[in-house]
């Protein structure tokens, strides 16, 4: 675990964060963490935690989620079966990866958006305040537990931090798009949602339209909990249990109106 850390801080240049993720208690973060915090991490996480991880300065890095052996091959490997530039894969789970990408350049989000559209990564996970799972612990997504209660641990594939990936950049001026219904996502219907297409200007109308839309599409309590966590920066009015007693209530809300229709 020791030498996983001491990689994670070179490919982030000593500059990152984890996370520690409780469903019911909320998010908390440990700034530039050595190897020290490993016990308390193993110990949150065999309680049920998510352990992720995040660059501090995240202009420069993109991750995409959810890519099978196939994309893995496809987008970030070389024909010779090497990888890529700047890339660390992490099996999060049996042939499930994330894949940090770190770029030459600085990235906006919405490069980023069009990069991770083109890479066939998970539409659903923006990359505004994106976290990815943390090598050596275990993935605690409900989903991903075994017949014998076991959950699969994530796992450091390969990391490169000595080169980075000089990724193309449509420098075409985009054209602004019209405001979005709190029920539409961008895209004209593609399932591509995250929470600052819903934008209402208050982060309690932009939590309840994120989560309606969510339902709408099928996502699990837990998913619903797990995309807010990871893409509201703003919790200065709910932290500790308010942050999970908050959440419940929105979900609980959007899915009544959904479910029970007046």
């Amino acid at each position: 675990m020791n030498v996983i850390f001491e990689k994670l801080d070179r490919y982030f240049q000593s500059n990152w964060r984890i996370a520690i993720l409780d469903l019911n208690k909320g998010r908390w973060t440990i700034e530039n963490p050595s190897c020290a915090v490993i016990p308390y991490l193993k110990a949150e996480n065999a309680h049920g935690r998510h352990i992720l991880i995040q660059p501090k300065e995240a202009s420069c890095y993109l991750l995409a989620d959810d890519i099978s052996p196939s994309l893995l091959r496809s987008h970030h490997m070389l024909p010779n079966g090497s990888f890529k530039p700047g890339r660390m894969v992490i099996e999060t789970s049996p042939e499930n990866f994330q894949v940090w990408i770190h770029s030459t350049a600085p990235l906006d989000l919405e490069q980023k958006r069009i990069i991770l559209k083109k890479l066939n990564s998970d539409p659903g996970a923006d990359p505004n305040n994106r976290f990815g799972r943390c090598p050596g612990f275990r993935n605690r997504k409900e989903e991903h537990q075994s017949a014998n209660g076991l959950f699969p641990l994530a796992k450091l594939i390969w990391v490169d931090w000595l080169r980075q990936a000089s990724i193309p950049i449509d420098s075409t001026p985009r054209t602004p798009q019209p405001p979005l219904s709190p029920s539409t996502p961008r895209g004209g219907g593609v399932c591509r949602l995250c929470r600052d297409h819903y934008d209402k200007g208050n982060e309690s109308q932009t939590d309840f339209a994120y989560a309606l839309a969510l339902v709408r599409k099928g996502f699990s309590d837990e998913e619903i909990r797990l995309r807010i966590f990871a893409e509201r920066t703003n919790w200065k009015n709910h932290q500790g249990t308010k942050q999970a007693l908050y959440l419940n209530r929105t979900i609980q809300r959007a899915r009544n109106i959904i479910e029970n229709p007046p």
